[in-house]
């Protein structure tokens, strides 16, 4: 059995996100809850956050043993792209894309 949780509208680009995710998928609670104290990237206190609170949700909600927890699946969707414009050079504009992040982790119990 699995549990899934889902942090949307997050303002940072999926692009960035991804590169912490990959590092914690598959890995125990513990040592991705290490890896991600320590890693210096602005995504992880996010991704930090909502890997506590799923992990707290299986051991409280689905009496799983939090000893046995790692992560089964994590992923990152792109959310709302808020579009703003840059003013250049001679009238001109440049439009400015900040992207967000919607953060999907998902943990099982080991067998």
């Amino acid at each position: 059995m699995e549990t899934k949780s889902t942090q949307k509208h997050i303002r940072i680009s999926p692009r960035k996100v991804k590169i912490v995710l990959d590092l914690i998928r598959g890995k125990d609670v513990g040592v991705a809850v290490g890896i991600l104290k320590t890693t210096p990237k602005a995504a992880s206190e996010h991704i930090l956050k909502l890997l506590t609170k799923v992990a707290a949700d299986a051991e409280n909600n689905f009496s799983m043993n939090p000893e046995n927890l790692y992560v089964s699946e994590c992923f990152v969707c792109p959310g709302m792209t808020m579009k703003r414009i840059m003013p250049k050079g001679k009238g001109s504009a440049d439009r400015i894309m900040k992207r967000t992040s919607h953060i999907t982790i998902a943990v099982a119990e080991k067998e």
